[in-house]
C-alpha cells in the first residue's frame, strides 16, 4: 500500500467514524409530577373533567346538547383565537354550568369552548360540575 492509498483508507476512516450516527427517538409516558404539575396550573387534559360556564338562556340550551363536541379556544397576544382542543359536553349542573370531558388538547381556565354560535367559559372551579 502506498502512500496515496493509506491517505485516502484515513480519510475514508475518518469520514465514516466522524459522521452522524442514526438516532433513534424515544418517548416516555409523562411523569405523575407533571401531571400533578399541569394539574396545579390549570391545565386539563385528555380524559379530564372540566366545568363549562354559560349564560343558561333558551337558544344556548337549544344550541349545546349533552354529547355535543365543543371546540375550545384561546385568545392570543394579538387577539386572535387559536384553536387548542375539544370538549364533549357530559351534563349539564344547574342552570348555568356544563359538565365536559377533553377529548383533545390542554384546556385551561379562561378558555372559550364554542359550538356555532353559541359559547362557554371554561372555569377553574370544578366543584360546581360535582
Amino acid at each position: 500500500m502506498n502512500i496515496s492509498e493509506r491517505t485516502a483508507a484515513c480519510i475514508l476512516l475518518l469520514l465514516v467514524l466522524s459522521s452522524p450516527a442514526p438516532v433513534r427517538a424515544v418517548s416516555y409516558p409523562p411523569l405523575e409530577e407533571q401531571r400533578e404539575e399541569k394539574a396545579a396550573e390549570g391545565i386539563s387534559e385528555k380524559g379530564e373533567a372540566v366545568c363549562l360556564f354559560q349564560s343558561g338562556t333558551a337558544d344556548v340550551r337549544n344550541a349545546i346538547n349533552i354529547g355535543d363536541v365543543l371546540t375550545v379556544f384561546r385568545e392570543g397576544l394579538n387577539r386572535k383565537l387559536k384553536v387548542v382542543g375539544k370538549v364533549r359536553v357530559l351534563s349539564y349542573v344547574g342552570d348555568d354550568y356544563l359538565k365536559g370531558e377533553v377529548i383533545e388538547g390542554e384546556i385551561m381556565a379562561g378558555d372559550i369552548a364554542k359550538k356555532g354560535d353559541a359559547a362557554s367559559l371554561v372555569i377553574s372551579t370544578r366543584e360546581r360540575c360535582k
